[in-house]
C-alpha cells in the first residue's frame, strides 16, 4: 500500500509538471501571437492607412472604402473582420481555428483603440517611399510570425478556407486576384503616385513573408567526412542535444574507409560544431548547407 501510495504521488508530480509545461507553453505561444499582431498593428495604422496604401486584404478593401465613404479604415476593417469571422463559424465551425479568431479580434480592437486614443490626420513624415518600406516590412514580419505558427489574421484567410473546404478552386490565384484589383482600385479612387506604390507593395509583401519565414527557421545541414567519427558524434548527443546518423563510406580515389556523419542543427549550434570537428579531425571535410524545412524530433512538424 505504501509502495502503491508512492507511486501514484510521483504520478501526481509528474501530472502537474507537464500542466505547468502545457500552461507555460500556451502562455508563450499567445505571447508571440499578441506580439506579432501588434507589430502589424503598427505598420497598418502608422504606415498604411494614413498614405492610402492599398495593397490587398482586408486593410486594403477598408482603405479603398475609407477613401469612398466617410468612414474610416479601422472602423471598417473591424466590421469586416467580425463579419468574416461571423461567416467563417458558419461555414467552417466552431473549430476553424481558434488563433485566428484571437488575433483577427485582437487586431480589429487594437487598431479601432489607436484611432480614438491617437488619431492620425496625416502621414507621419514626409517621405512616402520610407512610410511604403515600414507599411511592408512591418505587417509582413508580423504576419510571416503568425504563418510560422500556425496562425493568420483572418480576413481574406477565412474566405480561403471556406472555397477550399467547398469548392475546387485555386485559392492562391484567386487570393492574388482580389489584391489586384484592391491595388488597381487604388489608382481611381486616389491618385496614380498612391496606386503605383500600392503596386510596389503587392509585389513585394509576399518576397518579404517569405523571406521572414525562411530565416525564422533556418537550420544548418552537417555532412562530415572524417576518419573518427565517434567524438563528433559524441558532442552532438551530449553538448548539442542533436541526433546524427553514421554510415561508412570508401574514398573514391585513394580507397580508404571514410565515415560520414549526417546531422542537423540549429544556426547558433552550428558554429560550434564546426570548429569542434575541426578541432578533433583537421582533415575532416565538412560541407554545411541551408535548409529551412527540417521536418522531425527538434524541429518541426514533431510533438
Amino acid at each position: 500500500d505504501l509502495a502503491q501510495g508512492k507511486s501514484t504521488h510521483h504520478s501526481g508530480q509528474r501530472g502537474e509538471t507537464m500542466d505547468k509545461k502545457k500552461i507555460w507553453s500556451i502562455t508563450l505561444e499567445y505571447a508571440m501571437l499578441t506580439l506579432a499582431t501588434l507589430v502589424m498593428v503598427a505598420g497598418i495604422y502608422v504606415f498604411k492607412f494614413p498614405n492610402n496604401f492599398s495593397f490587398g486584404g482586408v486593410t486594403g478593401i477598408a482603405i479603398i472604402l475609407s477613401g469612398l465613404f466617410d468612414i474610416s479604415a479601422s472602423s471598417i476593417t473591424f466590421i469586416i473582420n467580425m463579419a468574416l469571422l461571423l461567416v467563417g463559424f458558419l461555414f467552417l465551425g466552431r473549430g476553424f481555428g481558434i488563433k485566428t479568431v484571437y488575433v483577427s479580434v485582437l487586431m480589429s480592437g487594437a487598431l479601432s483603440l489607436l484611432e480614438y486614443f491617437f488619431p492620425m490626420s496625416a502621414p507621419l513624415t514626409n517621405e512616402p517611399v520610407l512610410e511604403l518600406i515600414f507599411a511592408i516590412v512591418l505587417p509582413s514580419f508580423g504576419s510571416a510570425i503568425l504563418f510560422n505558427m500556425n496562425a493568420s489574421s483572418g480576413g481574406t484567410d477565412i474566405i480561403a478556407m471556406v472555397l477550399r473546404k467547398y469548392t475546387s478552386f485555386n485559392i492562391g490565384s484567386a487570393l492574388f486576384l482580389v489584391d489586384l484589383c484592391i491595388t488597381v482600385a487604388a489608382c481611381f479612387v486616389f491618385d496614380a503616385q498612391t496606386g503605383l506604390f500600392s503596386f510596389c507593395g503587392l509585389m513585394a509583401k509576399s518576397l518579404v513573408i517569405d523571406g521572414v519565414i525562411e530565416n525564422i527557421n533556418l537550420c544548418k545541414y552537417f555532412t562530415i567526412i572524417c576518419n573518427e567519427p565517434e567524438p563528433i558524434c559524441e558532442y552532438i548527443h551530449k553538448e548539442l542535444h542533436r541526433g546524427a546518423t553514421i554510415y561508412q563510406a570508401e574514398g573514391a580515389y585513394s580507397h580508404q574507409k571514410r565515415y560520414i556523419i549526417l546531422t542537423a542543427t540549429r544556426r547558433h549550434q552550428a558554429v560550434a560544431l564546426r570548429a569542434y570537428a575541426r578541432q578533433m579531425d583537421p582533415h575532416a571535410f565538412i560541407m554545411i548547407t541551408n535548409s529551412s524545412e527540417i521536418i522531425g524530433k527538434g524541429f518541426r512538424g514533431f510533438n
